[in-house]
């Protein structure tokens, strides 16, 4: 059974699926639903609600998760693949699998810039063209990318083509929804 939790103080939130920003009164009841990638979804009585990692002090009795050394950016060294791994901490708060292996991010490129850092520019896509939280997740990407180390700059575009579809899904995110 879902534990309840209680709201401590007024607490930014996102409406799922609409992409709308709220605020969730202090003693609300909420019931979590996913804790990936550090952000949470919740439930409520209104409806589903992604809290962002910096509020999640607000959920009373919540305690995150520690941070594994693969997303903590500044225990690695500048790489492709470390962009790739802050990817795959990145999830629609429906969905249990990184964007990476829900097959949405289409194309990764990184160049040097003028001052030898790295811009490091993503195209991506959502598996429903009217989602709202699109932005939200491509800003979650753009966030940690930009925290890795000598990263300049760092930018999510959402594209829908080709458009997506459930066998882009990795064998990883296969297993992970019960689908192999």
């Amino acid at each position: 059974m879902t534990k309840e939790h209680t709201l401590t103080r007024d607490c930014p939130a996102t409406i799922i699926p609409a992409g709308d920003k709220v605020t969730l009164p202090a003693g609300s009841s909420v019931f979590i639903t996913q804790t990936l990638g550090g952000n949470v979804t919740v439930r409520t009585d209104q409806g589903l609600f992604q809290i962002a990692e910096a509020n999640a002090p607000a959920i009373g009795g919540y305690t995150p998760a520690a941070a594994s050394p693969s997303t903590n950016s500044e225990q690695i060294a500048f790489s492709e693949e470390a962009v790739w791994a802050a990817l795959k901490t990145c999830f629609d708060p429906e969905i249990p699998v990184n964007i990476v292996d829900l097959g949405l991010v289409y194309d990764l490129a990184v160049e040097k810039s003028p001052a030898g850092k790295n811009v490091v520019d993503v195209k991506m896509t959502l598996t429903a063209p009217g989602c709202g939280m699109g932005p939200v997740i491509a800003e979650d990407a753009r966030q940690k990318i930009a925290a890795l180390p000598d990263v300049e700059s760092a930018k999510v575009h959402i594209v829908w083509d080709p458009q997506w579809t459930p066998q882009m899904i990795s064998d990883t995110g296969r297993k992970v929804l019960g689908l192999e």
